[in-house]
């Protein structure tokens, strides 16, 4: 990696840029990236929304945003980085309806279900 990739990557971290846009614009690994970001401690303590440098609490797990008005506003403009959970299809045991739901365990569709079918016991 040559000095003007190392100069780029860090102007784009700091503007809140993620690894594989960086690695695409760069034409190096999104590993490189990232360990090169994380020997330099790049683009930690930023918030990509606004810029703003973030404070971190000893102890706790450290910050993302600055703001929840940052947060939503970016989770809002990126709905791409949502990492989506896998749902599961059921019939509902009770009123024998189709839903969709994220719990691989479920049995009803509704409290309401789940209670009219435990009344009936």
């Amino acid at each position: 990696m040559n000095s003007f990739q190392k100069q780029r990557i860090s102007e784009l971290r700091g503007k809140g840029e993620t690894y594989a846009a960086i690695a695409a614009e760069l034409g190096v690994s999104v590993n490189t990236i990232k360990s090169f970001c994380r020997r330099q401690s790049i683009g930690k303590d930023v918030c990509p929304k606004c810029g703003l440098t973030l404070e971190h609490l000893p102890g706790k797990k450290p910050k993302r945003f600055c703001s929840p008005d940052c947060r939503k506003a970016w989770w809002t403009k990126h709905p791409e980085a949502v990492n989506r959970q896998k749902t599961y299809s059921f019939i509902c045991l009770s009123c024998k309806k189709p839903f969709t739901a994220y719990n691989a365990k479920r049995k009803y569709c509704s409290r309401v279900c789940s209670a009219r079918r435990a009344s009936y016991g």
